[in-house]
């Protein structure tokens, strides 16, 4: 049998159209790629998104079981390597056999996806907790370098939390941003973001708790070991408390400012 490459576009409609295809045209998929990536070493087919395609593979997930459709989709948020290839394998298990596929945790397969979602929804309760936002004129704005696709999971928790605010948190990872306005979130791609230098008011909140921090310590107590464990380095580098704050220029506007002034809203917010 001829081994087939399906490039697509990242998203997961597009990799429910990528099963669509292969059951129409009879021919399971060898690998996956994007449509940025560079070439590889099989037949390459590349596969349109149409909505269409996806719900028709949505809803035939649904009729597997609702917990089933959730767990191919939350699988897909993973950074499991070749995580198309095992999700493709357990939907067409799943449609032949039922949702008892996943009941098999001796299954390799089920056992690495498995693995995965344990490791994004404990990164996503990290980032629950270290998400720092900083308030540049009026906006609360945030970035997180995660190594999972969390802003879905987020973006319900803090449109909640922070209701009456405006919200932009940034994924680097994934470049692609949160946008929370008037009870009403969308996440869109942003390919560059900079939030830039943040406002005198900012910076004294900033310093006020550095100040705290130091004030509270215990210097013969100090583990950094404990701290590590309790507050990953990983996460640090976005975190206002670990930041050096550089002041504007004399007269100059918070560059905090300037940097999200350009960034467009969703159409929707409009």
């Amino acid at each position: 049998m001829p081994q087939f490459c399906y490039r697509y576009d990242g998203s997961f409609s597009g990799f429910l159209c990528c099963v669509f295809e292969s059951y129409v045209n009879r021919e399971p998929p060898t690998a996956f790629a994007l449509l940025e990536d560079g070439p590889t070493l099989w037949e390459e087919r590349e596969v349109a998104a149409d909505e269409n395609h996806a719900k028709r593979v949505y809803a035939a997930l649904g009729r597997v079981s609702p917990a089933f459709r959730a767990f191919i989709s939350r699988g897909f948020l993973t950074c499991l390597p070749e995580r198309e290839v095992a999700l493709y394998d357990l939907i067409r298990r799943g449609l032949r056999e039922g949702d008892r596929v996943l009941q098999d945790l001796s299954d390799p397969t089920v056992a690495r996806v498995n693995l995965a979602l344990t490791k994004m929804w404990t990164e996503w309760d990290h980032l629950k907790g270290f998400i720092r936002f900083s308030d540049l004129d009026g906006v609360l704005v945030g970035e997180i370098e995660p190594k999972n696709r969390v802003l879905p999971l987020l973006a319900p928790h803090f449109a909640a939390r922070f209701s009456r605010e405006k919200l932009l948190l940034y994924d680097r990872t994934h470049r692609e941003a949160i946008f929370y306005v008037n009870h009403k979130w969308a996440i869109v791609p942003l390919e560059d973001f900079q939030m830039g230098a943040a406002g005198a008011e900012e910076r004294s909140f900033r310093a006020l708790w550095r100040k705290y921090y130091k004030t509270i310590a215990i210097e013969g107590r100090t583990n950094p070991k404990c701290q590590s464990t309790h507050l990953p380095k990983r996460y640090r580098h976005v975190m206002t408390e670990f930041m050096e704050d550089e002041a504007p220029a004399l007269g100059e506007k918070g560059k905090g400012e300037a940097a999200i002034g350009p960034v467009p809203l969703p159409s929707r917010f409009s």
